[in-house]
């Protein structure tokens, strides 16, 4: 079976996680977010913000677990399997912070294609900040705009989900599928 692979991306705080976890209930199957493993990690290790003190380090951690992730698609006996980001989110978020990278980073991006790419747009009513959120809401917006361009750099078409209830969103989604 050929397995398309579905992104959800978004900016921080724009509902994403809890998307997912509605479309997992629901009996799709559905790989996560690694980005707090990875900053989780890192504080072990006394790095407090790895991403703000080694920005290339934390996404080469990023790029390599996603990586893992797109091949994980070859496991699923399903048609579809969604994806909480994908690949592109690592140099957008990258740009995002005027930080040159590696270019096996493009390289990586273009040679592994997802199917679809569902973008969610910044919702300030649920926008919460945390110990592994630090972005403020106006920084969230740019992020969005930065994966909206890094996708788009990338040849994808975005669909973006309309702001709703987890129901209306999911409903949505599965219905472009």
């Amino acid at each position: 079976m050929n397995t398309k692979r579905i992104v959800i991306t978004g900016g921080p705080g724009s509902g994403k996680t809890s998307l997912i976890q509605k479309l997992e209930d629901a009996g799709h199957p559905c790989l996560h977010e690694i980005s707090r493993e990875v900053i989780l990690e890192a504080q072990r290790e006394g790095i407090e913000q790895l991403f703000l003190t080694d920005p290339v380090l934390f996404s080469k951690k990023l790029l390599e677990g996603r990586l893992l992730q797109f091949h994980q698609a070859k496991e699923h006996d399903s048609d579809h399997l969604f994806y909480d980001r994908g690949l592109p989110d690592v140099t957008a978020y990258m740009d995002f912070k005027n930080t040159d990278y590696p270019s096996y980073f493009v390289e990586t991006c273009e040679a592994h294609r997802y199917d679809q790419i569902f973008v969610l747009p910044p919702w300030e009513a649920i926008y919460t900040q945390d110990n592994e959120r630090y972005e403020s809401f106006e920084q969230a917006v740019e992020i969005y705009e930065c994966l909206q361009a890094g996708y788009e750099k990338y040849g994808y078409t975005i669909t973006n989900v309309p702001i709703g209830t987890l129901q209306e969103r999911a409903t949505f989604i599965l219905n472009q599928l």
